[in-house]
């Protein structure tokens, strides 16, 4: 999982490096400012969450699939058979389930990630002139801890709908994302959305701070070449 949450965070990465030197180009080179940052970062994560929803479905299945009465498990041996399994029983669209709370939590997300690495490197370069790797390592533990905080609650809702199953009537627990949203909010006030909060910043910083490292060297590599 964390591997999964590595790969996709570097594609959705550079598609913010895309959009926003597009968008500096437009700008006649200047900075962006943040609102600007923080769209781009919404995009990107909008366009990874698009390509990556399924792969994230059967993830979800696998795990859930443990915690479930020895009935009502699905035996997915792997990843791929899970995605085999889930076209067959439910078709092709199925593998699209809870994508749009997947796309949502993935652009909030990229937002607190993307935009707060440029501002916390801005602050920490320019403002407090620390060394370039101080500068790196600190942004990177600003934007984990940003990005954790963004999306743990979409997080919550999208792990709600993608493991619930139908009852004994066929009904499903919840009708929808804001159907979701709303009953754990009544349930449990806006905190529920933040249950295990220091387990999930503990699973996300690192892995948003290991990409940030391996982008930075990746840019020295590229300047060292002449790309």
């Amino acid at each position: 999982m964390q591997i999964m949450d590595v790969l996709k965070t570097i594609y959705e990465s550079l598609y913010f490096r895309i959009l926003t030197n597009k968008a500096i180009a437009a700008n006649d080179g200047k900075p962006l400012p943040l609102y600007q940052k923080a769209l781009c970062g919404l995009t990107a994560g909008a366009i990874g969450a698009c390509v990556g929803s399924p792969a994230d479905l059967a993830l979800i299945r696998m795990q859930a699939d443990a915690t479930l009465p020895a009935a009502q498990r699905r035996h997915y041996k792997n990843a791929f058979h899970a995605l085999y399994r889930i076209t067959g029983d439910e078709g092709v669209l199925a593998l699209w389930k809870g994508a749009g709370p997947t796309v949502v939590r993935a652009m909030a997300l990229n937002m607190g990630m993307l935009a707060s690495y440029d501002q916390a490197v801005e602050f920490f370069k320019d403002t407090m002139g620390l060394t370039e790797a101080t500068t790196v390592v600190g942004a990177s533990a600003v934007s984990g801890f940003f990005a954790a905080a963004c999306s743990l609650p979409f997080d919550y809702v999208k792990t709600q709908i993608q493991k619930m199953q139908p009852d004994a009537s066929g009904k499903y627990a919840y009708s929808g994302s804001l159907d979701c949203f709303v009953k754990t909010f009544k349930a449990g006030g806006p905190f529920k959305f933040y249950t295990g909060f220091p387990v999930y910043c503990v699973r996300i910083a690192p892995h948003v701070m290991m990409t940030w490292i391996f982008l930075n060297q990746i840019q020295k590599f590229e300047k060292s070449i002449g790309l």
